[in-house]
């Protein structure tokens, strides 16, 4: 069952916090929810895992498009690390989660040991952002979890060998089930808010990037991707050689983290930390 803390703008917002040892910060996709970290939660020893859901997820409180940014989601975790006592964390961010965590790195540098990002980086590939464009904030025509899973190997392209329970269990994850047929789990004004994110002229996000500089880093990359192309892997890793790569087969945007690339990349990471 999910906890609750109020952010220092007076939202309610929802969280777990499990295990015991160092602090890992889990930061969920866009849409998603801390049960983006379901599958890879039972490899991980020696760890606290908090998992929050973002302001306009899952149990959190809706606040509203305006407060639906990267920025502001930042503020929320160091709230919540705030609200738990933890002075320091390792990120483990999927997504959206890896933007926030390296914002993170820039504006609160002490607060993070150290940074895995799944799945994405400071540069932004245009097909798998137009790819959200097209689903985010709309609802499945799918009525049913199992209707949707069946549908999802079809429409997943990039992801191989996937068991057909998998897909159930993330149809089950990212969307409710009602008489009137599936529903997200999240806020529709998060649809307004990430259209107009990418409005305009691209902002550099290499900074952020280059803030991670003596941090113990990690990536972990659908080799599939849509989203994270070869070549801005190519130059974060020409960036910092010293960074924990993986790049996953049979996986696109995102991978599940618990697939045995993914494991070991995340443990060589949390061995760094240690």
């Amino acid at each position: 069952m999910p906890q609750f803390f109020t952010a220092s703008d007076g939202a309610r917002l929802a969280f777990t916090d499990e295990g015991a040892g160092l602090p890992l910060l889990c930061l969920p996709g866009l849409t998603r929810t801390g049960g983006d970290f379901d599958y890879v939660a039972p490899h991980l020893a020696g760890v606290r895992l908090i998992r929050p859901d973002y302001r306009g997820r899952g149990a959190s409180d809706w606040t509203g498009a305006a407060s639906y940014t990267v920025p502001q989601e930042a503020r929320d975790a160091l709230d919540l690390l705030d609200h738990l006592g933890v002075g320091r964390a390792a990120i483990l961010g999927t997504s959206r989660g890896g933007l926030i965590g390296m914002m993170l790195a820039a504006v609160a540098h002490d607060r993070v040991a150290g940074l895995c990002l799944n799945d994405v980086g400071p540069e932004i590939h245009r097909p798998g952002l137009e790819r959200i464009f097209d689903y985010v904030g709309r609802n499945p025509t799918a009525r049913t979890h199992r209707e949707l899973a069946t549908a999802l190997p079809r429409l997943m392209t990039g992801f191989a060998d996937v068991p057909t329970d998998r897909w159930l269990a993330e149809a089950r994850l990212h969307y409710h089930e009602t008489p009137e047929g599936l529903r997200i789990t999240y806020d529709p004004a998060l649809r307004g808010a990430f259209l107009a994110a990418f409005q305009g002229k691209p902002v550099d996000l290499w900074p952020l990037f280059d803030a991670c500089a003596d941090l113990p880093l990690a990536l972990i990359r659908g080799a599939s991707s849509d989203l994270l192309s070869e070549e801005t892997a190519a130059e974060m890793r020409r960036r910092r050689p010293d960074m924990v790569f993986a790049d996953v087969p049979g996986r696109a945007h995102i991978p599940f983290l618990d697939e045995p690339e993914s494991l070991v990349a995340i443990r060589d990471w949390l061995g760094r930390l240690a």
